[in-house]
């Protein structure tokens, strides 16, 4: 019989995730862990660079809700994606502020 605890475990953090991620009343609100990151002033940044379809329109939309909200267009695009990929079981791995102290 093939030994499926690490399965079991990954399914077990999946349901801790997603636990977590209940209390959220709005499924399209950023984590408050991204909110944090996004709005620090000394957050280091990365390009990020894809070619997209055109006919989505992306820029011109993200334009424009940089324009309804002041939010920057790359805090725009960070939390967008944040957003889907956690609902997708991606959360990203952060570290505790204890471990960067130590």
């Amino acid at each position: 019989m093939p030994d499926l605890s690490h399965h079991a475990r990954q399914l077990r953090d999946l349901a801790d995730v997603l636990e977590a991620q209940s209390g959220l009343e709005d499924p399209y609100a950023p984590h408050p862990e991204t909110r944090e990151i996004v709005s620090g002033r000394h957050t280091s940044r990365g390009q990020l660079n894809y070619a997209v379809p055109e006919a989505l329109q992306l820029q011109r939309r993200i334009r424009r809700y940089n324009a309804d909200s002041g939010i920057a267009h790359g805090d725009i695009v960070a939390l967008a994606l944040d957003i889907y990929l956690r609902a997708k079981g991606y959360p990203p791995q952060l570290k505790s502020p204890q471990a960067e102290t130590s």
